[in-house]
């Protein structure tokens, strides 16, 4: 496998690996390969600097001697940076919904249902909940929204 930094005409750099540099040039010939960020299939390989592994005993004293840096921030145009400011705000909201709500999962109509019903304490909370059991509680009057994205679950 090799890793190639690539670059469209649109001027945007992204990483991809390719089997080997034949099948990077069979892929690029088909057309095949295209621009992670707008499409463009005019994609040239990008200058990139060699990874060199450090030797085994540079490896070794590297842990000591290295701090730990603050916080990594994402590079400009990488893909884990929002792409614009509503891609942003919508991180925001997200985060906002998790640090001050309650996730209570499957349970989500049940638990809307019991606090306007006044039988649970009310506080927020987010969930999931099936199109339907979503329908009732609104003819309900339970006031519920879906939410502008999708609830990751933790699975450990």
């Amino acid at each position: 496998m090799i890793n190639y930094t690539l670059k469209c005409a649109e001027g945007h750099r992204f990483d991809s690996w390719f089997q080997s540099a034949e099948a990077f040039d069979k892929l690029k010939a088909s057309g095949m390969v295209a621009c992670a960020v707008c499409g463009d299939t005019q994609v040239e390989k990008a200058m990139m600097a060699p990874r060199v592994r450090p030797a085994r005993k540079a490896a070794s004293k590297a842990p000591e001697q290295e701090a730990a840096p603050a916080e990594a921030k994402p590079a400009p145009g990488a893909l884990s940076a929002p792409a614009s400011p509503a891609e942003q705000a919508l991180r925001d909201l997200r985060k906002h919904v998790e640090s001050t709500s309650d996730y209570v999962g499957k349970d989500f109509a049940s638990e809307a249902r019991a606090m306007h019903e006044g039988s649970t304490p009310e506080r927020a909370i987010y969930g999931e909940a099936k199109p339907e059991e979503a329908k009732a509680l609104i003819e309900d009057g339970v006031p519920v929204a879906p939410l502008p994205f999708s609830i990751g679950r933790k699975t450990n």
